[in-house]
């Protein structure tokens, strides 16, 4: 579990509403679900319009990432590798094909199964990158649909602000509607801005934070098989690897 995301998230929220409060305003003042409505409804319905339906999917399965993000360490891949070595020093790399069928990771199945089919080192490396690039780059794209809901987010929340000054414009012979209206014009522009930069915003950076430390940790997985492959010491492959434990 990502605390910081938590934290950060409660922390964010919290300022505002503390603020508000302190400022001797009351809460119920900036809620407004005509405004909420307008303003996730937009973002949302923008966001699907420009992004094709595998990358919106992926994107969705991707959130959760935010709070529970994949759990290997490098550390953890460190010690599959050198174990992954011994077997095919003591047994032969063929008998790597039973490790893949343990593992839940499709990455690492097709790294074991490429050495335990006897590929070369060149081979496995050139199939393993070429995958890790393709991987990396849908990833990227799906964590773009938050940075995209980011940039539209201010914009509907004006939208939500005009459609609330014309409400108010229309009604001006009858004072007891106005209230409502400049309510919704001030809150769906609060609500823009506060859903980009609280939510949106953090939300595509921090799952470019998370691919680039999981490209790092497949990046290290390659070499790793490559050197298993190759049949070097175990002490040169931990060697070899420690950069990435930093």
């Amino acid at each position: 579990m990502d605390v910081l995301s938590f934290l950060g998230l409660i922390l964010g929220f919290g300022a505002i509403l503390g603020g508000q409060y302190l400022e001797g305003g009351h809460l119920s003042s900036i809620m407004n679900s005509v405004a909420l409505f307008i303003v996730l409804g937009g973002t949302l319905g923008a966001a699907m319009l420009q992004t094709p339906l595998d990358t919106f999917i992926r994107s969705l399965k991707m959130l959760k990432w935010v709070f529970f993000p994949p759990k290997q360490s490098p550390e953890e891949l460190l010690d599959k590798i050198l174990e992954w070595n011994q077997i095919a020093r003591r047994e032969g790399l063929f008998k790597l094909e039973a490790s893949a069928s343990t593992e839940d990771d499709i990455f690492i199945q097709k790294g074991l199964q490429l050495i335990s089919d006897g590929a070369t080192p060149e081979m496995i490396r050139e199939i393993l990158e070429n995958d890790l690039d393709l991987q990396e780059e849908r990833d990227i794209q799906a964590s773009k649909v938050y940075e995209a809901m980011g940039g539209y987010s201010p914009t509907i929340g004006i939208i939500g602000a005009v459609l609330g000054l014309i409400h108010v414009m229309g009604n001006l012979a009858d004072p007891s509607t106005l209230g409502a209206g400049i309510a919704v014009a001030f809150i769906a522009t609060i609500y823009g801005v506060a859903f980009a930069n609280l939510v949106f915003l953090p939300i595509g950076n921090k799952l470019k934070a998370i691919i680039h430390r999981q490209s790092l940790l497949y990046s290290m997985l390659i070499e790793g098989m490559i050197n298993v492959a190759d049949g070097e010491n175990p002490r040169i492959i931990e060697s070899r690897l420690q950069a990435y434990l930093g």
